[in-house]
Order: structure tokens, then sequence, then C-alpha cells
């Protein structure tokens, strides 16, 4: 308005402020007319009078309102309580521990879970509570749940299981039971400091094995060694002697074992055209490692002319057996009787291929090589002359790798006359 002079709301018309008076009827009217509260979208129900809304807006839960702390919110009347109790920056808390007043803000991001008097629980679950500024010093002085270094091997343990372990750790420091140093070893090395380096352990002369049966501390034992050097060499070699005869009688019994062969004596003949070769330019006999037929059996070899013997020189292979004097003769049945067979061996890769050549015969209890042996001549046994000859030796896989193998079986029933 310009002057005193407003227009009318209704027209637009202008107005004179000397014209304009109150119609008290009107006003009436209209102060009792009803409203709603203007909250009401936020949920106030509030219906009444107009002329007493101001009087309801200065109750209204809904109503917004600045904090008056002035931290710069407007909330409803209904959660300023809580505002200013809980989260208001700049509302004034005391903590439980401490007693001292903080801001809010500066409570919540720099004392709260602080406090140095807060009381707190032990976190390595002993049972103790005490306040944070004492708790550091509690878990790492204190506390008989703590982990601790065993100060000897410097494994970790917890505190109160220390003392046990120092019963049983390898590094702790023991006393030489022989008292040879003050200085204390490793339980884990004691074993080795006294039987090896222990000065005042006793211990027993090198020569103990050899029948020495001194006895003095190791740092006198260089002494005695020195002092009785003629007395350990006749030690020494009584040792020898002995071990000598021990070491031949066990190769007797060795031999004897490695040549028991249940009836079965296989002879494998090496290096095939060298010794046909010398066969054929001097008859050579060929003779086998002697074998029993049995456990306690009889003793035998096996012996062959590569280039033939008597009526098969030139073109066969002869081969023959002879009875040699064995350990129990004195307990066995002569003259000997058992069938015997002699085989060359196909060495076909194939098994069912082969076809091995076999003669065999039973002995004539009359002849003079199955009678009991008197002494182990050269004599030549008895056999074929012509057991195989050259051509045929020379076809299928008789002859293999430069070896022919030989079989010679005994068999131990009397009324067998197979091989």
């Amino acid at each position: 308005s310009r002057g005193g002079v407003s227009k009318c709301p209704e027209d637009d018309r202008p107005l004179d402020y000397a014209q304009i008076y109150p119609d008290e009827e009107l006003t009436t009217e209209v102060m009792n007319s009803l409203v709603r509260c203007r909250n009401v979208k936020d949920g106030c129900r509030w219906v009444g009078k107009l002329q007493i809304l101001q009087v309801h807006l200065d109750e209204c839960p809904f109503d917004a309102l600045p904090c008056p702390l002035r931290c710069g919110a407007v909330l409803p009347r209904l959660d300023l309580e809580d505002h200013l109790e809980f989260t208001c920056c700049r509302r004034q808390v005391v903590c439980e521990f401490c007693s001292k007043k903080f801001p809010g803000d500066v409570y919540e991001k720099q004392h709260s879970g602080q406090c140095i008097s807060e009381v707190m629980w032990c976190e390595n679950k002993c049972g103790a509570r005490l306040e944070r500024r004492f708790l550091a010093n509690h878990m790492r002085n204190e506390c008989h749940k703590r982990t601790v270094l065993c100060q000897f091997c410097s494994r970790e343990f917890v505190q109160e299981t220390l003392q046990t372990h120092q019963y049983q750790c390898p590094r702790y420091p023991v006393v030489c039971p022989n008292r040879c140093d003050p200085t204390k070893i490793p339980r884990e090395d004691l074993d080795l400091h006294v039987t090896e380096l222990c000065p005042s352990a006793t211990i027993s002369c090198s020569f103990r094995d050899a029948g020495c049966k001194h006895k003095c501390p190791r740092f006198s034992m260089e002494k005695h060694t020195a002092e009785n050097v003629q007395h350990h060499l006749k030690l020494m070699c009584d040792l020898s002697k002995t071990q000598q005869t021990q070491i031949t009688q066990l190769c007797n019994a060795l031999y004897s074992l490695t040549h028991i062969t249940d009836g079965e004596f296989i002879w494998k003949i090496s290096n095939y055209k060298q010794k046909f070769l010398e066969s054929a330019y001097k008859s050579v006999e060929l003779v086998s490692e002697p074998f029993y037929t049995a456990r306690y059996g009889y003793k035998m070899a096996a012996s062959v002319f590569l280039n033939g013997n008597g009526a098969g020189e030139g073109k066969y292979l002869s081969v023959y057996i002879k009875i040699l004097p064995g350990e129990y003769d004195n307990i066995l049945e002569w003259p000997f009787i058992l069938p015997i067979s002699f085989s060359i061996y196909d060495q076909n890769i194939d098994y069912d291929l082969r076809a091995n050549i076999t003669e065999s015969f039973v002995p004539d209890p009359t002849w003079k090589h199955f009678q009991k042996p008197v002494k182990d001549t050269g004599a030549l046994g008895f056999g074929y002359p012509k057991f195989v000859s050259h051509e045929i030796l020379k076809t299928r896989d008789y002859i293999k790798d430069d070896s022919i193998i030989i079989k010679v079986k005994v068999d131990s029933y009397r009324n067998c006359t197979s091989p």
C-alpha cells in the first residue's frame, strides 16, 4: 500500500484505511470456526476453534522446534527430550566411570570406550576385572593366563603352565651328574655329554670287545691305552683268530645251505662259444658246483663235454652225473637207486612253445658209480655221451645270449621212472 491506500483482495479496488473498521461479529464467527492442526500430515489429529489454535501449537507434540542448545537440529516436540538427553552434540554428558562432564560430540568421539577409569574384563579370560588404565600392565606382567616365552627354548606358553614345562624343557640347563663342570648343560644334550664328552664319566676301554675289562674316567683313558699297547695287541690277535674260526664255520654252513636243491639242480653255462672252442681244441670237462639232493641227502656234481666225449666226441654234447662223498652218507641208503633225468632248456620267451630235450635213467645198483663213495676222485660219472647233437643244439633257442641251461633232477620216489 501507498499513502494508507490498499487494494481489496476480492475485487482489487483501492481501499482507504480511513474507511476500514473491524467487524466484531465477523471476527467472532471466524475465530469460532473449526480448524485442523497444521501438523496433520505428521500425525496430529487435533481439531478445534481457530481462536485456541495457538494454544494447541504451543503444546503440539508434532510441532517442529529448533534445538534449544542451538545444535542446528529441528525436530518434533515429542522427540526433543530424547534428542537433548541422548543425541544432541551440545548436550552435557557425565561419564559414569570418571564422573567428568563432556560435550556430547566430544564424549562420543574421544572419550567413550577410552575412559581410563572404565572397569573391564581381562582379555585373557583369567576372570579379573580392573580399570582400563591398569589393564595393559595386568595382561603384560600379572595375568596368569598371559602368553610368555620360555627363556630356554623360546617357545610360547600360558604363564601358569610355564613352570610345568620347565620340568620337561629340552633346553633347560641341568647339572652334569658327574659334577665335571659348574657350567650347566641343556637337558637334551645331557645324554650325549655323559656318553661321549664328559671327562669325569666312567667308561670302558675301547678294547672291551677284545677282552680288556679296564674302566676309568674318560680323562685318564688315553693314559691307560698308551700303557697297554702290547696287552691290547695280544687281545686283538686272539679275537682275530676266534673270529676267523667262526667265519670259516659260517661259510661252510652257508655253502651247505646254498647247495641244497630239493632234487632239482639248474646249471647255466655262460660264454658258450669260447668254452666250446676250448673243448674242441682240447677235450675239457666242465664240472658244476656240488649240490645236495635234499637237506640231509646225497651229494652230487654234474659235468659236460661241450664237444662230446667218447662215442659222442666231435658231434654231440655229453653230460654225466657223479656221486661225491657227503656229510650224511652214513645215514643214507646204498647203493643209490633214485631215478635221474637230464634236461637242456629251450629258452624260447613263450613258455608254451618251448621244446626241452630230456633223457632219464634208473641207476643199476650193481654199478660202481652208485655205491657209497669212498673218496672224491676225478673219475668220470654216469650219463649220456650222445645227449644232444651239435646240429640240434644250434636250432630253436637252446643256445641264447651265448649260454645254455641244463637241469639235473633226482626223483625222491624210487618207483618213478620219468623225469
